[in-house]
């Protein structure tokens, strides 16, 4: 599974380690999250997350 950058704060979305402070477990693609889902540094919406 791809990771995925915030292009506002550099945060990396790792599927193998999820967001374990969001409740988002490991395993967890980029694509499964919800469309509402933001980078849990700066509140950055995920269409601001670029493949990385």
């Amino acid at each position: 599974m791809a990771t995925y950058m915030c292009m506002i704060c550099g945060h990396i979305y790792d599927p193998s380690a999820g967001e374990p402070v969001q409740g988002i477990k490991a395993g967890t693609a980029f694509d499964q999250l919800a469309d509402t889902w933001s980078c849990p540094v700066c509140s950055a919406e995920k269409r601001l997350f670029q493949k990385a």
